[in-house]
């Protein structure tokens, strides 16, 4: 499994065509429904697959917390995602998936890993209301393979906020409005914790802002407002200022829509930043040859503030 994590170069050419690869996992047979159900998280947040090591228990750590573990000298807290999805399987987990996203290393114990997956962001579908009321949010897309089983795409940036306590008040502490007045940015996120802490940076910069749950969704609303743009014969800039988007997102993901915006001349003049725990200076060049004008790592709201205080001051084009 180590071998297929480590071509990541070829795993960078998926670019701009909106395909992805993800890692399928389970967390065991819950004894309550009597369901394995299949998960699975995007490969380039995957650094590699273990055995669970010895873990190290430590006091005051939220209940899916196990521990720590030292990995090549370097201290990795390990998140019990059996405990965190509420699965009661009453089997200990035997896997360690390490991810590494948003400058961050965590180990994630889990059953079993399953195979890497290679598809397209259109087969990943948006979440029934439904699935997504009874995960918590913890799922943002699901896709059906070919031999019928169901693949939820876990939200790992949500569990990295519950359980690093990453989204506490004191993050958007002194952030301070932008001096130019009548500024709207339009952002695009599938991960509910995500698009929180945006609107949270945006109400705390008094800007307006207007939200989209996938890629989709995103370039469907944005060519409805370039269409009205059109109708009352003024620039879209009259609209929206700036367009804020993620990387990871069902149906269409963040490259793709980047390149939309950049090749639609009703668009010129209007920036695109990258909002992803997809932060690596590999990922961050990828956005760059899309057209990206910013890369801003998430959960990091004062260097968010900091780039669109900075964007939206210049003049409008």
């Amino acid at each position: 499994m180590s071998q297929l994590l480590k071509n990541i170069d070829a795993r960078t050419k998926l670019a701009g065509t909106n395909k992805l690869e993800i890692l399928l996992f389970t967390l065991g047979t819950d004894s309550r429904t009597g369901r394995r159900e299949t998960f699975g998280v995007n490969v380039f947040k995957v650094r590699e697959v273990m055995r669970v090591p010895a873990i190290t228990h430590a006091p005051d750590m939220p209940p899916s917390v196990e521990g720590m573990v030292s990995l090549r000298g370097v201290l990795v807290p390990v998140v019990d995602l059996v405990k965190y999805a509420g699965v009661e399987s009453g089997q200990k987990p035997e896997i360690m998936i390490v991810t590494e996203y948003n400058g961050h290393t965590q180990g994630f114990l889990v059953e079993a890993v399953d195979t890497i997956l290679r598809l397209d962001w259109a087969a990943m579908r948006v979440p029934p209301d439904m699935l997504t009321a009874q995960m918590g949010g913890l799922v943002t897309a699901v896709t059906e393979l070919a031999d019928g089983r169901l693949v939820m795409m876990m939200d790992v940036e949500k569990v990295l906020s519950e359980t690093s306590r990453y989204d506490d008040e004191y993050l958007f502490n002194n952030i301070s409005p932008i001096e130019v007045k009548d500024r709207t940015v339009f952002f695009a996120d599938d991960s509910s914790v995500a698009r929180n802490q945006i609107s949270r940076t945006l109400d705390a910069m008094n800007i307006r802002h207007i939200s989209a749950n996938n890629g989709k969704q995103a370039w469907d609303e944005l060519q409805r407002i370039a269409a009205q743009a059109d109708a009352a014969h003024v620039p879209i800039t009259n609209f929206i200022q700036l367009i804020l988007t993620d990387v990871e997102m069902p149906e269409m993901d963040g490259y793709v829509l980047t390149k939309h915006v950049k090749s639609d001349p009703r668009f010129a003049g209007i920036p695109v930043i990258m909002h992803s725990s997809l932060s690596s200076e590999a990922n961050q060049q990828l956005g760059r040859a899309v057209g990206v004008d910013d890369y801003v790592p998430k959960f990091e709201p004062h260097k968010l503030a900091t780039t669109l205080t900075q964007l939206l001051s210049e003049p409008l084009k």
